[in-house]
């Protein structure tokens, strides 16, 4: 049972309650002394509230949590999210912790990687972390698990609401119980949240050390993404979703981009959550199928808003103090391999250390499985303190 606050008041505990009513199915809750940061009065990544998750692997602790962020508009807001803690002594300093940045799971705020059956396998490398010794942070991303549209593809979004988890994660630890260091590894959606965090995490977060940012198939060139992969189903997905969320997101105006027939297909599409391959090829079927006529407009790219928005959301060059894995799959469709190699080329050139791994024959839904290895061989040598390779004049 949650502990009570006399001193929450009575609107913001209806509020949070109704919260862990509603997103987290218990049958009753009263509100947590740590209900008032929603106030504004606590810092980001304070932990509001944790309950504790079943099934955790390798006898690891589990914990869906709800924590403290900070909105698109400065204000305060909670972000829930997964954090599993490895059994075992705490080394002396504490653990070091890995933040996973998932990929598109759905814009809806029952999309929540914390609420699916598949959370544990959603985590690439899950396993092998926690026998290293590493807690994993999974945030949900701010709309996917609290009420709210979620900020799709919003780098600042998604990159705060990694860092705030890595302190959240540190507070469930206690004191001794976690280092300031960590590391993020995100794939495709998770990707982008990763490099944003880089961006962000000095200015945000100077509390926490960043050791490393690991990519999977990031997202790099929204424009591209949007505009080149229609041809795909991945591509006219993302698109669809993008546009229905940054039109509630920022009110830019969908319905001059789009045709009318199309709007309802963008509407299902948006209210359902992607856990499993099975949930992909669904969206492949005549009842989901989107046409590459569903844009009433050739050049939405180059349109405002939405070409200011696009380029808000591109994920530029990172302090070249912070290494850097990339990962991409030769055969990915989605994530064209060219654009991830632009992108490193423009990390190479602006100084940073880039190793750079492309994987013959992959595509875009494996990669973050098949790389995790070499990804979590990296992150360890981070933490380790070993110097950060760089594959940049291999270009």
């Amino acid at each position: 049972m949650l502990k009570t606050s006399k001193q929450a008041s009575a609107s913001r505990c209806a509020r949070l309650v109704g919260t862990l009513l509603i997103v987290w199915g218990l049958a009753s809750a009263e509100c947590p002394a740590e209900a008032r940061p929603a106030s504004g009065r606590a810092a980001p990544g304070t932990l509001l509230d944790y309950q504790p998750l079943p099934n955790a692997p390798d006898g690891a602790a589990a914990y869906r949590v709800l924590y403290r962020s900070t909105g698109l508009r400065g204000e305060p807001i909670a972000v829930s999210g997964a954090i599993i803690v490895p059994a075992g002594p705490v080394p002396p300093g504490g653990r070091p912790i890995v933040a996973w940045a998932h990929p598109t799971t759905g814009v809806v705020d029952k999309c929540a990687p914390s609420l699916a059956r598949v959370l544990y396998r959603s985590i690439q490398g899950l396993n092998e972390m926690l026998a290293r010794g590493y807690i994993v942070a999974a945030t949900d991303y701010p709309g996917l698990g609290t009420p709210g549209v979620h900020p799709y593809l919003v780098g600042i979004s998604e990159g705060r609401a990694v860092l705030d988890s890595v302190r959240a994660a540190r507070q469930l630890a206690g004191p001794g119980g976690a280092t300031s260091a960590f590391a993020v590894w995100g794939h495709s959606q998770g990707g982008h949240a990763a490099l944003f965090t880089g961006i962000l995490a000095q200015g945000y977060a100077p509390d926490l050390t960043l050791v490393g940012v690991a990519a999977a198939a990031p997202a790099t060139e929204l424009a591209t993404l949007m505009m080149a992969d229609l041809d795909t189903s991945g591509g006219k997905n993302l698109t669809a979703m993008t546009l229905w969320s940054w039109s509630q997101v920022y009110g830019a105006p969908m319905t001059k981009v789009v045709v009318p027939a199309a709007l309802p297909v963008i509407d299902e599409l948006a209210n359902d959550c992607i856990e499993t391959i099975l949930d992909v090829l669904e969206r492949r079927g005549p009842s989901k199928a989107l046409d590459r006529s569903f844009l009433s407009v050739n050049d939405l790219a180059d349109r405002e808003p939405w070409r200011s928005l696009l380029a808000r959301n591109t994920p530029g060059t990172l302090p070249p103090r912070i290494p850097i894995f990339l990962a991409q799959g030769a055969a990915d469709t989605l994530v064209l391999p060219r654009v991830t190699q632009d992108y490193r080329a423009r990390l190479c050139r602006a100084g940073s250390r880039v190793e750079f791994d492309l994987v013959p024959g992959v595509g875009h839904l494996s990669i973050a499985k098949d790389a995790a290895p070499a990804a979590l061989d990296w992150i360890g040598d981070r933490f380790a303190g070993e110097p950060a390779p760089s594959n940049c004049g291999a270009q």
